[in-house]
């Protein structure tokens, strides 16, 4: 990850503090959109089954012991993925005002966020559900980049895009904006940023505005407690210094640097040559100003954006281009269970389970073979092997009665067993039965790719032709991810 050093030019930086210079902002009102759909209230078991019951592998992103909300990538029954964060139960005692919070949040619709799509208010549970970024946050690209770090074009793309966020949710009544920082920037599959919606709202009913390092909030917050629409504009200039950056840097830190013209220490080495001294001035200007001392002389929204506005870059360039990622629209190669699955040939997908027999069952096989030995559980095995048998036969009527007396027992958890009635159902022309098995599959065994590949045949089977491929490119990926492991 080397880089040569930056030569911004120390001189570019005049000290001066005048208005930001304004112009015009063609996009102001393009951003809205209507195609996410409606708010809604989902059940705490919809949301178990859709994050395969909490599962550890799901987990995206947590908080600390003092406020332990926890974000899970799920996947709701319509196969659509979602972000679920799931709150400290002490964190919203009161119901009615978690679901007047969210219910408010999940009015808004813009393509700069991303949305909130419903919540959860069940006993003491409280949980949001959001529109799930597949391509990490700022702070991965920014701070802990693998193959490239992030272009200046794409950098100066990321704060205009915010800038717009915030500024939508502010005509939209929600002006305040919890915790602002590069870990809630987060990148859709078409590799635009965008704003995360769960800071719009506490971490808890009584809790802080801020969980970060004192060093980098808004100084009338330490002296207050409280947020104003002008400390998101601090915050905001904070985000302005780790894109200019590439680092953390604490903002009294950086303008001490500014102050003293050393701007090649503020200054990422990695974007040599690729912006002029105006541009980089411009920035710095625009990051001191929403970094003063007193809120009344940081700039609003509105300015900000007509400020950013005229810096930007390869403006015709797609957001995943400059970010260097690959397009979902290109065709992953399919092994041959996955060519099976999308083409429903149910035969071969019967003869590639009966060859993988029970490999991937893992600590399910070890539990057998303990319990084989009470008299209790001998009828139940036998059921299994009956049902083996009838589906090694092809005698899926039997098979589906047998694996069924197994999963009724519920003494253990075979996901190799509902995968095989699951295939048992689409002989036997029940594709609905056969989806809900492989749900059940992947509750027990999360990162499976053969339930994922089941579930994508039943789909297939049902005519949900979109929700198919989505589950089709999950499981090739599952699959891909395990092949690299082992």
């Amino acid at each position: 990850m080397g880089c040569e050093s930056s030569k911004l030019a120390s001189c570019c930086w005049t000290g001066e503090s005048g208005p930001i210079h304004e112009a015009q902002n063609p996009d102001e009102e393009k951003n809205e959109v209507s195609d996410s759909p409606a708010f809604c209230e989902f059940t705490f078991e919809q949301l178990r089954i859709a994050t395969s019951a909490f599962a550890v592998e799901n987990i995206v992103s947590e908080h600390g012991e003092k406020a332990p909300n926890v974000v899970y990538k799920g996947k709701l029954e319509n196969q659509r993925p979602v972000a679920v964060k799931r709150f400290n139960r002490s964190a919203w005692p009161d119901s009615r005002q978690f679901l007047e919070e969210a219910r408010a949040v999940g009015q808004l619709r813009n393509n700069r966020l991303a949305n909130l799509l419903g919540c959860c208010c069940e006993g003491d549970e409280r949980l949001l559900v959001a529109e799930f970024m597949p391509k990490e946050t700022l702070a991965k690209h920014l701070f802990h980049w693998d193959t490239q770090p992030m272009k200046w074009a794409m950098r100066l793309r990321v704060a205009l895009y915010i800038a717009q966020a915030l500024e939508y949710c502010t005509g939209k009544g929600r002006a305040l904006y919890h915790d602002l920082n590069a870990y809630r920037i987060l990148f859709g599959e078409d590799g635009d940023p965008r704003l995360s919606c769960f800071g719009l709202m506490k971490n808890s009913r009584d809790g802080k505005s801020y969980s970060t390092n004192l060093a980098f909030t808004p100084p009338e917050y330490l002296r207050t407690g409280r947020i104003t629409p002008e400390s998101v504009i601090f915050s905001f200039g904070t985000l302005l210094l780790d894109l200019l950056s590439g680092k953390h840097i604490p903002p009294s830190h950086a303008l001490d640097l500014i102050k003293d013209r050393n701007l090649e220490m503020l200054t990422d080495s990695c974007l040599e040559g690729q912006f002029s001294t105006d541009d980089g001035t411009e920035l710095v200007r625009i990051a001191s100003r929403c970094l003063q001392y007193e809120p009344r002389e940081r700039p609003n929204l509105k300015s900000l954006i007509s400020a950013l506005y005229p810096l930007q870059r390869e403006t015709e360039v797609p957001s995943q281009v400059l970010m260097g990622i690959s397009s979902d629209g290109e065709t992953m190669p399919l092994s041959p269970l996955g060519e099976a699955c999308l083409k429903t040939d149910l035969t071969a997908i019967h003869e590639i389970l009966e060859a993988l027999g029970y490999k991937d069952d893992g600590g399910a096989a070890t539990e057998l073979s303990f319990q084989m030995w009470t008299d209790q559980m001998l009828e139940t095995l036998n059921s299994k092997k009956k049902g083996d048998v009838a589906f090694k036969n092809k005698d899926f009527s039997a098979a589906i009665e047998c694996y069924t007396q197994f999963i009724d027992v519920g003494t253990m958890a075979s996901p190799t067993v509902f995968v095989r009635r699951s295939l048992s159902y689409l002989m036997s022309d029940m594709p609905q039965e056969a989806l809900n098995d492989t749900v059940q599959a992947q509750v027990i065994s999360p990162v499976w790719h053969i339930a994922s590949y089941l579930q994508a045949a039943s789909l297939f089977t049902l005519g949900r032709e979109n929700e198919a491929q989505i589950a089709l490119r999950e499981a090739a990926i599952l699959e891909e991810e395990k092949n690299a492991s082992s």
